[in-house]
């Protein structure tokens, strides 16, 4: 027989959310910041296809749209970065930028694939993993964090992680897009 967790006394709750509006606003506002920043960097894959292609942004925006999972689109741009690039600084540089998305996209996922709970007065008390883990032999559901001052400071990184990142596969575009004009390939560790 299932055991389901106490339903919330919402009346409670909504009794004094008031008192921590701010807490969630400001909780909700980086969530909101973190999904808009790692979507800006994801679509910026649409120019890497592009560049390692050698086609149109229309043609590579059909590349990424008919990849429909962000692991398809990067392992596509990692092979062909192994058959287009010549320049190994310009495929370790490529490399590093995929593993700082990565990165980001474990941060990502951790806000857009939980349960949030809120503590009785409203606030956003902590999350649960959506992931199953396995805890000596036994699956257990989702890890729970509190969403605490740390917390929200480790966002607030990872949001300036992801602006730094945009900022630098821009300055990468055009050596991505010279390296992938010179000609052979050169061999790549795999």
């Amino acid at each position: 027989m299932p055991h389901l967790p106490q339903s919330p006394d919402f009346a409670s709750i909504d009794a004094v959310a008031s008192t921590t509006a701010e807490q969630r606003t400001t909780v909700l506002a980086l969530i909101g910041n973190l999904v808009f920043s790692w979507s800006n960097n994801e679509s910026l894959f649409i120019y890497l296809l592009a560049i390692l292609l050698q086609t149109d942004e229309v043609s590579a925006a059909v590349v990424f749209s008919t990849l429909n999972t962000t692991r398809a689109r990067l392992d596509v741009i990692q092979r062909l970065a192994r058959v287009k690039v010549q320049d190994a600084t310009v495929a370790k540089e490529l490399d590093s930028l995929i593993r700082r998305f990565n990165k980001a996209s474990r941060v990502r996922n951790e806000f857009n694939h939980c349960l949030y709970s809120l503590g009785p007065n409203g606030e956003i008390a902590q999350t649960q993993s959506m992931k199953l883990q396995e805890v000596k032999g036994q699956l257990k559901w989702g890890e729970i964090k509190p969403m605490d001052e740390l917390r929200m400071k480790q966002m607030v990184k990872a949001i300036q992680d992801l602006k730094t990142l945009n900022r630098d596969i821009w300055t990468f575009l055009p050596r991505l897009e010279q390296a992938c004009a010179k000609g052979k390939p050169a061999q790549r560790d795999v």
